[in-house]
């Protein structure tokens, strides 16, 4: 299986967040560091973009206000991400951050944190050493490691690596990560995750309502990079997203279109953007908000109140 298109998503991804950050949609003083280059997007795009960012966003100060400094973040498929720094910046202590990738993304990242001198001293604060190869990166609190997802004896091994703990309270985040892979495949990590972990949170950001015309130009596209959806059975409704969750033993799941979530972020801060670019057809964002949603399942009861709207 060609792996490649996928991981060209990440540089696709990281691309659209530099070109937003830029316009002044959100904060984020360090994706300049992994993305050089932005290609101007359409302003739908942007505010595709501003709404997963923020979205995503709304459920981690849930999980972490709920979880504590104790906790963990797994990052799955995290590609540039910058989260953990920003958290960093926003004063958030986490006892133990872990991306995930493949090895070839995560070289790449390790990379431009090794020759990044503000990069590299936001990660060792707590902790002087550094253990770096080609592919992994270890320092302090924060891990950035290459595996295959698909493969979860390699998954388990890089998170013992980690010291992950699977008592603590755990969140788990995948943005547009799971469709890339089979059924059997999400089946596995989500069972496998379910197993081991008495506490967990997992915010899944991806397709939903595939099913219609526009979501047949949207999956064209994608094929037409080569980007091969083995998942997208799951992304057919809101109802199929919860259902993977509830089918591999974890206790709840909730899901809202991105639709729902746009409009449930504070209307000063939609105004704010809104005036960022123009938009011409109001109707074009809406159908993408649609086929786009936010899922989250849980182990443990203490995530089942969580919700879209900040309470």
């Amino acid at each position: 299986m060609n792996d490649d298109p996928v991981m060209a998503t990440n540089d696709d991804a990281s691309e659209c967040k530099r070109g937003a950050v830029e316009l002044g949609y959100w904060q984020d003083s360090y994706i300049p560091f992994f993305v050089r280059q932005i290609e101007k997007r359409a302003p739908e795009i942007n505010r595709g973009y501003y709404a997963r960012v923020k979205g995503v966003e709304r459920f981690i100060k849930l999980f972490l206000k709920k979880a504590g400094a104790s906790s963990q973040i797994v990052n799955l498929g995290a590609g540039f991400d910058t989260l953990y720094w920003k958290l960093k910046d926003q004063g958030v202590y986490i006892a133990n951050y872990i991306e995930i990738d493949f090895p070839t993304v995560t070289a790449r990242k390790c990379y431009a944190i090794k020759r990044n001198k503000h990069l590299l001293e936001r990660i060792h604060e707590q902790d002087g050493e550094v253990k770096l190869s080609a592919t992994d990166l270890h320092a302090g609190n924060y891990h950035c490691m290459g595996a295959d997802l698909r493969n979860i004896s390699q998954v388990e091994s890089k998170l013992q690596q980690a010291e992950v703990c699977f008592a603590t309270p755990t969140l788990f985040i995948a943005e547009c990560v799971l469709v890339y892979m089979e059924n059997d495949c999400v089946n596995r990590l989500l069972a496998w995750i379910a197993s081991k972990f008495k506490s967990a949170l997992f915010v899944n950001y991806e397709m939903c309502n595939m099913n219609d015309t526009f979501g047949d130009v949207m999956l064209g596209n994608l094929r037409a990079r080569g980007c091969n959806l083995a998942g997208i059975s799951f992304c057919k409704s809101l109802e199929t997203q919860k259902g993977r969750f509830l089918d591999n033993n974890w206790q709840g799941a909730k899901a809202w279109d991105m639709v729902q979530i746009y409009y449930d972020l504070p209307a000063s801060e939609r105004q704010r953007i809104e005036k960022i670019e123009f938009l011409d057809e109001q109707e074009l964002l809406i159908q993408l908000f649609q086929h786009y949603c936010i899922c989250v399942g849980w182990l443990g009861t203490e995530f089942a109140d969580v919700n879209c709207n900040g309470d």
